[in-house]
């Protein structure tokens, strides 16, 4: 019994060590996030009617009282193609905006979406500036907004299904 409790208290350790990295590597990917309100913006939006723009004021407005979330993507990105379809499933449940990072303009950032069936509100970030101002140099990046506009969340990386839905639920509570 005592070797087994030795094992047990070394695993213990590892595991202890692990999750330290991890949410260090965590801080440090999102030490540039703004804290408190979230920056609000207006970019042109992928929609039917052409120079159409859509503000964070108006997402928000669309959805009262509920938290909203903000997914930065790149089409050039693999990490986020692999999980678009995750980020389709939570937009199936809660408000999700996502900014289409220096990925062309309103017509080819349409046409990926198109060729990648996804039925996303997206607006366009063509240089980058608006991810800057949440504190994001990568993609993707997820950003949960709570019913009062305050930042709740943010990740970068891959983020699981689970994760997203976590974050909006807890930011809804």
């Amino acid at each position: 019994m005592p070797r087994l409790r030795r094992a047990w208290r070394g695993h213990l350790g590892t595991l202890a060590m692990v999750l330290a990295v991890l949410l260090g590597a965590h801080a440090w990917q999102t030490r540039h996030v703004p804290r408190g309100p979230a920056p609000d913006f207006s970019a042109l939006a992928v929609s039917v009617e052409d120079g159409a723009a859509l503000s964070l004021a108006q997402w928000r407005a669309a959805h009262p009282g509920q938290p909203v979330a903000l997914h930065f993507w790149a089409d050039w990105c693999a990490i986020c193609k692999l999980e678009q379809h995750s980020v389709s499933r939570v937009a199936a449940d809660w408000p999700v905006l996502t900014v289409a990072m220096q990925s062309g303009d309103v017509a080819a950032v349409r046409r990926t979406l198109g060729q990648r069936s996804l039925n996303w509100p997206t607006v366009i970030d063509p240089d980058g500036a608006l991810a800057a101002r949440y504190g994001f140099r990568a993609v993707p990046a997820w950003v949960v907004i709570d019913s009062k506009g305050r930042i709740s969340a943010s990740s970068v990386g891959y983020t699981s299904e689970a994760g997203m839905r976590l974050r909006l639920w807890w930011a809804g509570v």
